[in-house]
């Protein structure tokens, strides 16, 4: 069982152990630095532990990392939409994610030069995007429909949050859901 080590810094609360000090300081510096800019030594630092503790508890940096990146969106919001309005509330709940989801989505992508951080992403698309919509659409290309709908909205986030697209940045809200949410509706329930 680990035991209660030092503490620093505002990550640090009484009944803290260790191992949680590091996992909470790991999951603050991936989100907001990266994985790259990331250091064992920074992570220690954070949680007031040794650097040799971090090893200890998580083997690696790299394994570190997957224990505390994971992106989940909450998909209930899409399930009691009918189907004509998808696009739009998918579009909406990407839009509307909070800054944790962020985080991690960025730091998914710039560590995803590390094969397992690169499997985690693939597996996150596919859970997170593909298989919620996947759910709700029925027909011989269901699985295709569904793969270039996420495609779409991954590429989204991509333009938000990677490459900061100043235009995109400051659409308001409401038209950018309108023509997103349209575009993606398009792939969703294609016209006859």
């Amino acid at each position: 069982m680990p035991q209660p080590g030092p503490r620093a810094g505002p990550l640090a609360e009484p009944g803290t152990t260790t191992r949680e000090a590091i996992r909470s300081a790991a999951t603050r510096l991936f989100q907001e630095q990266g994985y790259a800019r990331t250091t064992v030594r920074r992570i220690a630092a954070a949680a007031g532990a040794d650097p040799a503790l971090v090893i200890r508890y998580f083997k690696s940096k790299e394994l570190l990392f997957l224990e505390t990146m994971h992106l989940t969106i909450d998909d209930e919001p899409l399930l009691g939409v009918p189907l004509e309005h998808l696009g739009e509330r998918l579009v909406e709940l990407l839009v509307d994610l909070d800054g944790a989801a962020r985080g991690i989505f960025l730091a998914l992508v710039h560590g995803s030069d590390e094969q397992r951080i690169q499997r985690r992403l693939r597996d996150t698309h596919e859970q997170v995007l593909i298989a919620p919509l996947r759910r709700r659409l029925s027909g011989p290309d269901a699985d295709l429909r569904a793969r270039l709908a996420a495609a779409l909205a991954a590429g989204m986030l991509y333009a938000l949050w990677v490459a900061q697209d100043e235009t995109l940045l400051r659409t308001d809200r409401p038209a950018l859901v309108a023509h997103y949410g349209a575009l993606l509706q398009r792939v969703l329930t294609p016209p006859a």
